[in-house]
C-alpha cells in the first residue's frame, strides 16, 4: 500500500481514523499528502485520506497554529464558497544535512519544502575525524548566528549521510591510516552531542541520497524501484510501499556490493568498476589533478576523452546489475543519478537503456531506465531531510526498517 500513480495521488494507504489518540498518525499522514500532492483543500484531503472534513478540519487548524501549515489564495468555483487550498509553511520545520564524502564536506540548512536556505562546502584529501568534525560545529554556528531567532526555533535535528564502514577505505598508510582507522570506534550521536542539543539521525550516504530524490525529485512519477548514486563510489537505495526501505541495520540498498567479473574472470563488485574513482585514475595516469571533477561539478567538457569511456564502462556494469536486482525484486524502474554533471547523467542513461537491450532477460521483465533529477547535493539534502521525515511524516515501512531516534518533545517553535 501507499504507491504513487499519475497526478501525483497516495493510492493504496489505507486512510485515515477519526478516534481521538491516534492523531499523530493521521497529521502524519495529511503531511505526507500534502508534501507529495502540493496545496489542497480540505475537503479533497479529506476524500482522499478517508477523514472525515471535520476532522481534517480540526488537524489543519492545529497544524495551522503551530506554524506548519498555512492557507493559499482561495479559489473559486462555479458555486458556493471558495475553497482554500493548504499546504506546508516552509519555514515551519528546518532541518541541517551533513554529508560526508571521500573528498568533500557539505553542510546545509533545509527547509520543510526542500528548499536549501544555506549552504557550506569544504574539501579534503581524506575526511579525517578532526577535520569534519570541526566543519560541522563552525558550520553549524555560523549558519545559526544568521537566522533570526524565531527560526532558529524551528531547526528539528541533523541528519548525517556518511558511507558504509567509512573506516575501511584502504589506500592509505602509516599515520594517516591509523588515524583514518579511528572512524570505527567513532559515535557520531556522542561526538556531535558535544556542541549541539538537535536530535542526530545517522544514515547510509547512498540510502540519503535515494531518499532526497524519493522526497524531493522524481519518487512522485514512480512505484517501488531501485536507485543508483555514483559519487566517489557508488552505491544505492530501495524504495517499498512508497518509502525509502532502510533494512534491519540500515543498509539495505548496498548496491554497490553487487557482485561482478573481471577481464580474467576474477571476481569483483559493482564499486570496483563504476565509481568515479576509476575515473580519477583515468586522470592520474595522464598526469593531471583528480580533484579537478570535484572542483566544478556542472562542467566537465574539459575531461571528455577520459568521461566518455568511463561512461562506456560503468554503464555496461549498471545494466547487468539491474537485471540482478529485479531478478530479487520486480522493480519497473531503475533511477541513475550522481556527482556529475546533468549531461554526463543523461549520457550514462542513454548508454545503460542501450546495454540493458542486448542482455540476456530470460526470465525476467527489464525495468524502465530513468534519470534522477536532485544530483551532487542529494546526499546532503536527503541527510537534513531525515529528520523532518522521522518526526513528521508518515513511514509505510514503519516496523521493517529504523526510523532513527525518537523525535524531542514538542514540536519546532514549542
Amino acid at each position: 500500500m501507499g504507491h504513487i500513480v499519475d497526478g501525483g495521488k497516495i493510492r493504496g494507504l489505507k486512510g485515515g481514523v477519526n478516534q481521538r489518540g491516534v492523531r499523530d498518525y493521521n497529521e502524519r499522514l495529511l503531511i505526507s499528502m500534502l508534501q507529495r500532492n502540493g496545496a489542497m483543500a480540505g475537503g479533497d484531503l479529506a476524500r482522499m485520506a478517508g477523514l472525515s472534513s471535520q476532522t481534517v478540519s480540526v488537524i489543519f487548524r492545529q497544524l495551522e497554529n503551530e506554524g506548519l501549515l498555512q492557507k493559499g489564495m482561495p479559489v473559486r468555483g462555479k458555486v458556493g464558497k471558495p475553497s482554500v487550498p493548504m499546504d506546508l509553511a516552509a519555514h515551519g520545520v528546518l532541518s541541517f544535512g551533513l554529508k560526508i564524502g571521500r573528498r568533500s564536506a557539505d553542510l546545509l540548512l533545509l527547509d520543510f519544502k526542500g528548499s536549501i536556505l544555506q549552504q557550506l562546502h569544504t574539501t579534503f584529501a581524506y575526511p579525517m575525524p578532526d577535520e569534519v568534525f570541526g566543519f560541522l560545529k563552525e558550520g553549524l554556528g555560523t549558519i545559526t548566528a544568521q537566522l533570526p531567532a524565531n527560526l532558529r526555533r524551528r531547526i528539528c535535528g541533523l541528519g548525517v549521510a556518511t558511507p558504509f564502514e567509512l573506516w575501511r577505505w584502504h589506500d592509505l598508510k602509516s599515520v594517516a591510516a591509523d588515524k583514518f582507522k579511528s572512524w570505527k570506534d567513532i559515535d557520531m550521536n556522542r561526538e556531535v552531542a558535544a556542541f549541539t542539543e538537535l536530535p542526530v539521525y545517522v544514515l547510509n550516504d547512498a540510502t540519503a541520497a535515494c531518499k532526497a530524490e524519493h522526497i524531493y525529485g522524481r519518487g512522485r512519477e514512480f512505484q517501488d524501484y531501485a536507485y543508483f548514486f555514483i559519487g566517489a563510489f557508488i552505491g544505492g537505495g530501495v524504495v517499498l510501499n512508497d518509502t525509502v526501505f532502510e533494512g534491519n541495520q540500515g543498509n539495505a540498498g548496498a548496491l554497490g556490493s553487487i557482485r561482478s567479473t573481471g577481464p580474467l574472470g576474477e571476481s569483483r563488485q559493482l564499486v570496483d568498476v563504476a565509481s568515479i574513482y576509476q575515473l580519477e585514475g583515468r586522470l592520474t595516469e595522464a598526469g593531471l589533478d583528480p580533484r579537478l571533477l570535484w572542483s566544478d561539478l556542472s562542467d566537465w567538457t574539459a575531461f571528455e576523452r577520459f568521461v566518455e569511456p568511463w561512461i562506456g564502462e560503468t554503464a555496461q556494469e549498471l545494466a547487468k546489475a539491474s537485471l540482478s536486482i529485479c531478478s530479487v525484486i520486480d522493480f519497473g524502474s531503475i533511477l541513475i543519478d550522481g556527482a556529475f554533471p546533468p549531461v554526463v547523467r543523461e549520457a550514462l542513461v542513454k548508454r545503460t537503456r542501450r546495454y540493458l537491450a542486448t542482455q540476456d532477460t530470460r526470465g525476467l521483465i527489464p525495468p524502465v531506465i530513468e534519470a534522477g533529477s536532485i544530483g551532487p547535493n542529494a546526499r546532503a539534502v536527503g541527510a537534513a531531510c531525515s529528520p523532518i521525515f522521522a518526526q513528521y511524516m508518515l513511514n509505510m515501512n514503519t516496523g521493517l526498517s529504523p526510523v532513527g531516534p525518537p523525535a524531542p518533545a514538542g514540536r519546532p517553535g514549542s
